[in-house]
């Protein structure tokens, strides 16, 4: 017997996936937190990564691009917010438990729609703000300023959603000509550079055989991640797929148990599922706003023929 598996079926199932593959990148890089610098790891990781995303711009063809004037800041813009994004959360998830760094990221899609409003003019109504509010709160949940588990690691995880904003933000007002693996390719490479610099600031350790296993292992989740969000993002409808982004927090709560023994207190736990309605709420209230501005330009159309 034959299932037939819909579009959107198959676009949640590869947001499910990419997530895993995220995740699964972030609990080896916090296990190497143990062995190496997180520097060292950083720059060691983006050999690998840039060599495997080199070989598919390759492959597609772009492996030398020459990016139009027009799109020259923007990309510039997006590989700071990528570098900076990177950068405070391995700072945040080498000391702090996984599951409370991606609580943390998990703040972003709500950060982006309220930084498009101010910063894009784009129409957000009273539900979405309250909806961004509310997410806030739960941010607030998992941080707690204040308490014990409070300290500056909590503040870049915060740092590193701020940086992923301009990231998003810039990549929105990138033309549709400038290749998406060429500029993964510029971001892994500027990462990798950044690491090498700052490693220079760390006292190198000795790389064992089994740490490069661990740090091509890294590779291939990042690079995993990478090709199922494409996936995502090209089956189905974005607005009914894009809230299964948030089963990372499943699997950061089931790895952060299992590898490292972390288990959420109810705070962060609630505080996440705040985060979490917060998000899906407005991907809900985003898909509405766009299907009723599609139906009035349609209705729009009809008078005038």
């Amino acid at each position: 017997m034959t299932i037939l598996v819909s579009d959107n079926m198959r676009g949640a199932a590869f947001m499910s996936i990419t997530m895993a593959g995220y995740v699964a990148n972030d609990t080896v890089m916090k296990l190497l937190s143990e062995h190496l610098n997180l520097f060292q790891a950083m720059f060691l990781r983006g050999i690998f990564t840039s060599l495997l995303i080199a070989g598919f711009c390759l492959f597609k063809g772009v492996l030398i691009y020459r990016i139009p004037k027009g799109d020259r800041l923007t990309v510039i813009l997006r590989l700071v917010g990528e570098i900076g994004g990177t950068v405070f959360y391995l700072m945040a998830l080498f000391n702090m438990p996984i599951a409370n760094a991606t609580a943390i990221l998990q703040a972003l899609p709500l950060a982006v729609t309220l930084a498009g409003a101010i910063f894009m003019s784009e129409a957000v109504g009273w539900r979405r703000y309250l909806a961004i509010f509310s997410g806030f709160i739960g941010v607030l949940m998992v941080v707690r300023p204040g308490s014990d588990g409070f300290n500056e690691f909590s503040t870049f995880a915060i740092i590193a959603v701020v940086f992923i904003v301009i990231r998003d933000l810039s990549t929105r007002r990138l033309s549709t000509a400038v290749p998406s693996l060429f500029v993964s390719l510029l971001t892994s490479i500027s990462v990798m550079s950044v690491g090498a610099i700052l490693s220079l600031t760390e006292e190198w350790r000795p790389v064992s055989t089994s740490e490069i296993g661990l740090l091509i292992l890294a590779s291939l989740f990042i690079i995993f991640g990478y090709l199922f969000s494409i996936m995502a993002m090209r089956v189905g409808d974005i607005s009914f797929s894009s809230p299964f982004r948030y089963t990372i927090l499943i699997w950061a709560i089931l790895l952060g148990f299992v590898v490292f023994g972390d288990i959420p207190d109810g705070w962060t736990i609630f505080g996440s599922l705040i985060i979490v309605g917060s998000g899906v709420y407005t991907f809900y209230r985003e898909r509405r706003v766009h299907a009723s501005g599609h139906a009035n330009e349609q209705a729009k159309t009809a008078e005038r023929t």
